[in-house]
C-alpha cells in the first residue's frame, strides 16, 4: 500500500485543532493554558489527562500515553497510522482522495480485524433481509406498527435473521474467512459433526456498535412467525469474542458522545427499543447497558463524556428496583450527579411515547427529575404501610439516614420540611436525628502519619537530568542553542537522550519551522515520543539565554566527570580484588586528578 503523501499528512495536522478533536471522546475543561480531563486510557478519579493548544500535543501524567491528533486517535479508536490520518480528516470534513481511503479501508489493524470484517457483512445481510426480501416483510411491518420509521431502521441498521440457519456461511464464501475466524465471530455454532449453523435465526436483529461505531456483536429478538407459541429466549445476545465484552460496551454510546456532550447529560435506559424510541424524539444522548446493572468499565467510559447520568428505566416495580441498584452502585463509584425519569403506570419509554406522544415525554425526561433522594423516599414508601405506627417509624429511620447521606444542606432542609408536615413531626427532631445518622457515619480519622508513595516516572530527576531535557527543550524552539552545542562539539550522557538529539538535528536540517505535533510523527519509537511529551510538559520560562547555556553545559561537564570518577572507582575495586597493586595506584592517580578537575569547574564561573 502506498503511503499517503506527508503534505497531506501534513496538511490535515495543520488544519486540526487536537482540542476539537479530543473534546469529542474527553469531556475537557480549561485549566489555565491547557484542557484537561479524565484519561480515556486508564482508570482515575482526578485528571491527569492534558492537552496543550498551543503546542498541539496531549500527555497523561497517569499512564504515560501521549502525542499528537494523529496518535490520540490511533490508540483511542485501535488504528493504524494512515487510518487514524481519514479518520482526523473525516471527524475535520477535511477533503481526502478516495484512492487513499480505499487503501485503509482494508488495512488490518489487528489480529482480530476479520471479525470486524464478518460482523459487518452479517449486519449488511440482516438489513438486506429485513427491508428487502418477502421473508422480513412480516417483521418489518411489527416494527412499523412499534413507530419506528424507514429512517430509524436505516439510521439503527435493523435487519433480520431468516428461519433457516445456513446462510451466512454461504454469504461470507467470499470474504475468504477461515473456520476459526468464522467460529471465534460468535456469529455461529458448531454442531458435533462439524457443521456450522447460524446462531441467530427468526430474530429482529440489533447491531451491538463499539464506541467508535464498529459493529462487534449482536442482539436478536426473537420473531414469532405464527400463532404457535415458542419456547426460544426472547432475546438472544451474542456470546464474548476477541472483539466483544459485554462489560465493556454501551448501546448508543457511538452515535451519543457528541449530544451527551453539548450538555454534558446522559440519558440511562434499559433496552434497546427504548433508546431508539427516544432517539425518534429528538432525544439522542440516551444509552442502554447489556445487562441489568452498570458495569465500572461502562460507568468510566461514561464519566469521559458525561458530568449528568439520569436513569429512564421502565415504570414497573422491576424497573424500580434496577434503578435503586443503581443509584446504590453510581453513589458509591461514581463522580456523575445522579436524577431520576419515573415514567408511572410502570410503562416502559416505548409505551410512554406511544400513550402519550414525544413532546410528553421530552417534557418529562428533561424538565420533571427526581433527586436520587425524593426517589428512594417514594421508592421505600412503597415497601412499608404506612398506616402502622411500627412500619411507619421503620420507614422514618431508613428515610433519614438516607438524608444524612445527602451533601446539599439546602436540599436536606427541604426534604426535613416536607416529611415533618407529611408526618406531623417537629423539625428539630427531624435535623437531630439526620445529624445523629452522620455523626454515626463519619469516617473514623486517618492516623497523622505520613506517608510518601514515588511513582517510578514521577522520581527525582537528577540535576544531569534536569540539564540535559531542559537543553533538548531549547534546541528545539532554539536554532542557537544547537549551533552552540555542535560548536563545542558537545554529547548528552544519557543514550536516549543522546539519540533524541541526533533525530532533532536530522529533523531541523530539512525543515523551516519545528513543530512538536509533526516531530512527534517524524520519530518512530514509542520511548523517544514519551521522552519528547516530558520533556514538553514541564514549567520552564519560554526564553534561554547564553548564561543558560553555559550553566547546562557546565552541569553536563560535571555529570560527565563525576560518571567516569564512579567508573574508576569501580574499576579501582575490582584491582584490589585481583590484588594488581600497580593497576589500583595508577586508577587512584586518575581519580584525584578528575576529583580535583571537578572541584575547579564547581567553583569556577
Amino acid at each position: 500500500m502506498s503511503k499517503i503523501p506527508s503534505e497531506v499528512i501534513d496538511d490535515i495536522r495543520e488544519r486540526t485543532n487536537i482540542v476539537e478533536i479530543v473534546g469529542q471522546y474527553v469531556q475537557l475543561k480549561k485549566a489555565g493554558r491547557n484542557y484537561s480531563g479524565l484519561c480515556p486510557f486508564h482508570s482515575e478519579k482526578t485528571p491527569s489527562f492534558t492537552v496543550a493548544e498551543d503546542k498541539q500535543i496531549f500527555h497523561c501524567f497517569g499512564c504515560g500515553k501521549g502525542g499528537n491528533v494523529f496518535r490520540f486517535i490511533q490508540e483511542i479508536e485501535g488504528l493504524s497510522f494512515a487510518e487514524s490520518v481519514v479518520k482526523v480528516a473525516d471527524l475535520e470534513q477535511i477533503e481526502l482522495q478516495e484512492t487513499y481511503r480505499h487503501q485503509t479501508a482494508t488495512t488490518p489493524n489487528k489480529e482480530t480485524s476479520p471479525l470486524y470484517v464478518l460482523h459487518d457483512k452479517a449486519m449488511q445481510f440482516y438489513h438486506h433481509m429485513l427491508v428487502n426480501t418477502e421473508v422480513g416483510q412480516a417483521a418489518l411491518t411489527y416494527l412499523h406498527d412499534r413507530g419506528l420509521t424507514d429512517e430509524l431502521i436505516e439510521e439503527f441498521q435493523i435487519g433480520f435473521a431468516p428461519p433457516q440457519r445456513e446462510f451466512l456461511e454461504r454469504i461470507f464464501e467470499k470474504e475468504a474467512a477461515s473456520r476459526e475466524d468464522l467460529l471465534n465471530s460468535g456469529l455461529f455454532i458448531e454442531r458435533d459433526d462439524g457443521r456450522l449453523l447460524d446462531r441467530f435465526y427468526q430474530r429482529i436483529m440489533f447491531p451491538i456498535r463499539n464506541s467508535s461505531g464498529r459493529t462487534i456483536a449482536f442482539s436478536g429478538r426473537w420473531f414469532e412467525l405464527s400463532d404457535e407459541k415458542s419456547d426460544q429466549a426472547k432475546y438472544l445476545n451474542s456470546p464474548e469474542t476477541p472483539i466483544f465484552n459485554k462489560r465493556m460496551v454501551l448501546f448508543n454510546l457511538d452515535k451519543a458522545k457528541s449530544s451527551i456532550r453539548k450538555d454534558g447529560t446522559v440519558y440511562l435506559f434499559e433496552g434497546f427499543m427504548d433508546v431508539i424510541a427516544a432517539f425518534k424524539t429528538g432525544l439522542e444522548s440516551g444509552v442502554a447497558s447489556m445487562g441489568t446493572s452498570l458495569t465500572n468499565q461502562q460507568i468510566q467510559q461514561l464519566e469521559r463524556v458525561a458530568t449528568n447520568l439520569v436513569f429512564c428505566y421502565d415504570g414497573d416495580d422491576a424497573g424500580q428496583q434496577a434503578t435503586a441498584r443503581g443509584l446504590e452502585l453510581l453513589r458509591e463509584h461514581s463522580r456523575l450527579n445522579l436524577s431520576v425519569v419515573r415514567l408511572g403506570n410502570k410503562l416502559d419509554p416505548d409505551e410512554f411515547i406511544q400513550a402519550n406522544g414525544a413532546d410528553a415525554f421530552r417534557q418529562l425526561v428533561e424538565h420533571e427529575q427526581q433527586t436520587p433522594f425524593s426517589f428512594t423516599a417514594d421508592f421505600l414508601a412503597k415497601q412499608y404501610n404506612l398506616q402502622n405506627e411500627k412500619e411507619r417509624v421503620t420507614y422514618l429511620e431508613l428515610v433519614l439516614k438516607e438524608l444524612a447521606t445527602v451533601d446539599s444542606l439546602i436540599e436536606q432542609d427541604q426534604y426535613v420540611s416536607q416529611l415533618a408536615e407529611r408526618f406531623q413531626l417537629q423539625r428539630t427532631t427531624l435535623t437531630q436525628q439526620v445529624q445523629l445518622y452522620q455523626r454515626e457515619h463519619k469516617p473514623a480519622a486517618l492516623p497523622i502519619k505520613p506517608t510518601i508513595v514515588t511513582p517510578v516516572r514521577q522520581q527525582k530527576k537528577t540535576l544531569a537530568q534536569k540539564a540535559q531535557e531542559l537543553l533538548l527543550y531549547r534546541m528545539m524552539q532554539d536554532s542557537s542553542y544547537r549551533s552552540k552545542f555542535k560548536q563545542e562539539d558537545g554529547a548528552f550522557l544519557n543514550e536516549q537522550y543522546q539519540a533524541l538529539y541526533i533525530l532533532l538535528d536530522t529533523y531541523c536540517s530539512t525543515q523551516e519551522t519545528f513543530e512538536v505535533a509533526r516531530f512527534l510523527d517524524f520519530l518512530k519509537e514509542d520511548g523517544l515520543r514519551t521522552l519528547v511529551l516530558n520533556i514538553f510538559a514541564q514549567n520552564v520560562s519560554e526564553e534561554g539565554s547564553s548564561v543558560e547555556f553555559r550553566e547546562l553545559m557546565k552541569q553536563l561537564q560535571l555529570a560527565r566527570i563525576g560518571q567516569e570518577i564512579e567508573e574508576k572507582k569501580h574499576a579501582q575495586q575490582r584491582a584490589t580484588q585481583q590484588g594488581n597493586n600497580e593497576q589500583e595506584i595508577a586508577l587512584a592517580i586518575e581519580i584525584i586528578a578528575l576529583t580535583k578537575q571537578l572541584k575547579q569547574i564547581q567553583v569556577s564561573h
